[in-house]
């Protein structure tokens, strides 16, 4: 099993930007400290509360000259809003100057994304296939040529060319064909925060099933924003507004004001979950509903412990716990506690039990 951290940069206001960028940077030094395997960031623009994680190679260039051991993944990269053969380029870019600790998510992006980049949103399933393809490509040859509906590409090439000969890939969301498409390749993929097992339960066998068709084994990655103290009471207390606001933000896009595509849009291009009021309801989650359904982790050690251990028990294939320290506006000194609470006393259960070390990087 292996341990991260994950971030969505959910920005509240109460300090500037530039401030909440160093504090973030603060705590990827600190997590690689605890010896956390990995730091990962989305890339989201538009919508502050929900994220102001629009350029994760710039935070990552800045993590890099502080730390030591720890990968850096982007969860992901929002694909139909990218030329490929330059994101590639970025890519393997940042797999040179990175020392090969970069890992990616390269993911089609929210439904509420297209509109706000001028991209044709009923189009976006096939420009994320198109864009796909290119990437590997890029990746994966030395010289490659591509003629497809949105992009044709004659004799091209990336340089300078990747370290890495095989690069860490995530999918993440909520489709089916998301599973399928990882299953395929061999990827890893991303359960969405705030969502339970059964929320996933399906897509989930999908995955296990064409990781087993295709003779890979399944990487699955569990997020949840988790709070925790030596005393059940305080971590209860100082998570609540952090929590409240985390559901807030990951809804915020569709009840901050914004226009929105309707919602026969939204089912005939492939984001029906969007449209299916899921995520509002979410948003209204009494705090002690959201304590006692697994939404979040808030607790003690013991508490959290207790939880991980459920999900273990659930999913087959779970490689990787990513806990989100830092959701809905938490305190910079929240983030850091909790982080080091974690691995001092939550995941030492987990290594010892597996026979590792004491330590998260042991």
């Amino acid at each position: 099993m292996k341990f991260s951290i994950y971030s969505e940069l959910q920005y509240w206001g109460g300090k500037t930007p530039a401030r909440m960028y160093e504090e973030v940077i603060e705590q990827v030094v600190h997590a690689d400290r605890l010896g956390y395997d990995c730091y990962a960031i989305i890339e989201h623009p538009f919508f502050p509360k929900f994220s102001i994680s629009t350029n994760p190679f710039a935070l990552f260039a800045k993590c890099m000259e502080r730390t030591r051991q720890i990968n850096f993944r982007t969860l992901g990269h929002v694909l139909p809003m990218h030329n490929p053969t330059m994101l590639a380029s970025q890519i393997a870019a940042a797999d040179i100057m990175f020392d090969g600790r970069y890992e990616l998510g390269l993911v089609r992006g929210h439904g509420w994304h297209p509109p706000k980049a001028g991209v044709p949103i009923e189009e976006t399933r096939e420009i994320y296939d198109e864009s796909l393809e290119i990437i590997l490509k890029a990746l994966a040859q030395e010289r490659f040529s591509h003629d497809g509906k949105y992009y044709k590409i004659d004799d091209s090439h990336v340089v300078p060319r990747p370290i890495s000969e095989r690069f860490r890939i995530f999918l993440g969301g909520t489709s089916d064909k998301t599973y399928e498409l990882a299953g395929e390749h061999g990827w890893g993929v991303t359960v969405p925060p705030l969502l339970p097992y059964e929320a996933m339960r399906r897509q989930l066998d999908i995955y296990r099933e064409t990781c087993a068709e295709h003779g890979h084994e399944p990487y699955i990655v569990w997020i949840h924003a988790c709070y925790v103290d030596e005393d059940r009471e305080t971590a209860i207390r100082e998570a609540e507004q952090g929590m409240r606001q985390f559901l807030e933000g990951n809804a915020s896009p569709l009840t901050g004001g914004d226009r929105m595509p309707d919602k026969e849009v939204l089912e005939r291009s492939g984001y029906g979950f969007y449209a299916a009021g899921i995520l509002e309801q979410l948003a209204a989650t009494p705090y002690e509903d959201m304590l006692k359904g697994d939404i979040v982790w808030v607790g003690t050690p013991e508490d959290v412990i207790g939880r991980i251990e459920e999900v273990v028990e659930l999913c087959a294939g779970l490689a990787e716990i990513a806990i989100t320290v830092n959701p809905g506006g938490f305190a910079h000194w929240q983030a850091i506690k909790a982080q080091e609470l974690f691995a001092d006393r939550v995941i030492p259960h987990f290594t010892q039990k597996a026979g590792v070390g004491t330590a998260v990087g042991a």
